[in-house]
């Protein structure tokens, strides 16, 4: 049996999504075709939000932490480091022609780690909730029987990762097809669940929605990504998709703790003690005496902190990188299995597990960040309900109004109830935190609400 493999020559497809006509452009040039990728994604709206959405406590404060935009931006950093370090030890293995390409791994991953979060709703996996619970449980459900049993699966189980590979291919009214235009190998990086909301991992993740099948389709052809099972529609990830999530994973663990040490949530002693157990060894020797040489000159208790976080995720990224190189054969040829995070040395996996708890017990379930998920909860209900309302209703004054807040490029004239879902969501979720509180409180005719 001959076994089926992925090659890099289709998974570093130069074509851009939405214009079948796209010419090579020379890599020697002073932007290749996945640099322009980064640019435009850095000078979109959709990007520029992402500064106004929550990462994880709430937003704006007194204390500078991380929201989405700087999250995004050390994804991309992080995932750079990755690309680089993987495409110095495999170019020796590809064809001369191909070297070049090989070459811009890191700026493809960096692509895919300035847009995972795209697809986000305002107050994150709050958002998520709040707008899946509609349709579930909420006065949304009466809509099912307007609609196929996928598309009711995308409804009942919103998920950002869908919400983004819409949000870069669809064309909005009065737009450009192909959405962004941007280049398969990067469309692909992005896609960390091949397959539809009717096929969803336990956790409910999946890569698009039912109004994006054929763009998804369209991708993974053009990319080569190996089929894993055809009865159910289920594809192997591109191997730059498990780059990008350990960036994603890597920046999610390490920063979350240097914002609680900010917050005042963990002590240095437990920030210290806590990046310090990703090391072992020779490698934990090393760590200790440049965090002495360090403090012999900084007394700030921050300012070592972010020592400990650079130390700390230069160490996953080159172990991570590591779990890539001796897998790579399993990943081209998609039988994988995890996340490269969780195919880490069991000591560093078993701190990891340690930390993504002690995140849990410390810091998701922190007093501010409960109140941002339950405030998040009830904006996101309100909003869906009130737009969706009006979109399948819009003869009435209060209707009216409402639509008039929506902007062209959303068309809630679409025909079936399905689209005006979509269309009522798209506008939603592009919400930043602030502009959707602002907006309930105007519904609400309550200028009390704050977080």
């Amino acid at each position: 049996m001959v076994t089926k493999t992925m090659n890099w020559k289709q998974l570093l497809s130069t074509r851009r999504y939405g214009k079948p006509d796209t010419k090579e452009v020379d890599l020697e040039i002073i932007r290749t075709n996945f640099q322009r990728d980064y640019d435009r994604l850095i000078f979109s709206s959709a990007f520029r939000r992402l500064q106004n959405k929550t990462q994880v406590f709430p937003l704006p404060g007194s204390v500078f932490v991380h929201n989405r935009l700087t999250h995004s931006l050390e994804v991309a950093s992080i995932g750079r480091s990755l690309g680089n370090i993987v495409a110095r030890r495999i170019e020796s293995e590809v064809e001369p022609e191909l070297k070049p390409l090989i070459g811009e791994l890191g700026t493809i991953v960096s692509v895919a780690g300035l847009a995972h979060d795209l697809g986000n709703p305002p107050f994150g996996h709050s958002g998520e909730s709040a707008i899946s619970n509609f349709f579930e449980n909420g006065d949304g459900r009466t809509l099912q029987k307007e609609m196929t049993e996928a598309e009711w699966a995308d409804l009942t189980n919103f998920e950002g990762n869908a919400n983004l590979l819409r949000l870069l291919t669809h064309q909005f009214k009065g737009r450009r097809p192909g959405g962004m235009s941007l280049t398969y190998a990067c469309l692909a990086a992005m896609i960390k669940y091949p397959f539809a909301s009717t096929e969803r991992l336990k956790k409910g993740k999946y890569g698009f929605f039912q109004s994006e099948r054929e763009a998804f389709l369209s991708i993974v052809e053009e990319t080569g990504l190996i089929c894993t099972d055809a009865q159910r529609g289920i594809y192997a990830r591109s191997p730059l998709a498990y780059l990008m999530e350990a960036a994603d994973d890597i920046a999610y663990m390490i920063m979350d703790i240097e914002d609680a040490h900010r917050l005042g949530i963990l002590s240095f002693d437990e920030t210290r003690e806590r990046l310090s157990s990703f090391f072992d060894g020779e490698n934990l020797s090393i760590f200790k005496k440049k965090l002495d040489d360090v403090k012999d000159v900084v007394t700030d208790s921050n300012e070592l902190v972010a020592f400990l976080r650079a130390m700390s995720i230069n160490h996953l990224t080159t172990r991570t990188s590591e779990v890539f190189l001796n897998h790579r054969n399993e990943i081209m040829e998609g039988t994988f299995k995890g996340s490269l995070v969780k195919n880490l040395p069991e000591k560093i996996e078993t701190e990891y597990e340690e930390s993504s708890d002690m995140s849990v017990r410390k810091i998701y379930n922190n007093r501010s960040v409960v109140k941002v998920e339950i405030t998040g909860y009830n904006v996101l209900k309100t909003l869906v309900e009130e737009f969706l309302q009006a979109a399948m209703k819009p003869d009435t004054n209060y209707s009216r109004k409402l639509l008039q807040l929506i902007p062209e490029q959303y068309n809630v004239d679409n025909t079936t109830v399905y689209g005006k879902c979509r269309s009522i969501l798209d506008f939603v979720s592009g919400m930043t935190d602030l502009y959707a509180m602002d907006l309930y409180k105007l519904i609400r005719g309550d200028n009390t609400l704050v977080i």
